[in-house]
């Protein structure tokens, strides 16, 4: 992003822009045993909602869709379609991801990712 956040020169990288740099990292091999604790803690949120992890798995969503949409427009942003938009992109980053950590295929896991965002871009 240009300028400073705030300022009033920020200029939003875009959605896809966004999501193909929290994929790059998601994708780096250093950090597949933190995101299969990530996994683990989201999953047990989910399993045992009144147990140590209660809220993770929703806290995870709503972070993730916050940073999307910080880098939308504000009148994307603001939309129900900027909505739509970023709840189909964390989707299919987090389809993505648990895909990864279950067959360590990146390549392919990649390739799917980056079709997704060409389409986002169009």
């Amino acid at each position: 992003m240009a300028g400073a956040e705030g300022t009033g020169d920020t200029v939003p990288a875009g959605l896809a822009r966004a999501a193909e740099q929290v994929w790059s990292w998601l994708a780096a091999r250093e950090h597949r045993p933190l995101l299969r604790l990530w996994a683990e803690a989201y999953t047990r949120s989910l399993v045992e909602p009144d147990g140590p992890w209660a809220g993770f798995a929703r806290a995870t969503v709503d972070d993730w869709l916050g940073v999307l949409a910080a880098h939308q427009t504000p009148p994307e942003r603001n939309s129900a379609e900027g909505q739509a938009r970023r709840t189909l992109a964390l989707a299919v980053l987090r389809g993505a991801l648990l895909d990864l950590l279950a067959t360590d295929d990146e390549p392919r896991v990649t390739a799917a990712v980056g079709l997704h965002l060409s389409l986002l871009r169009a």
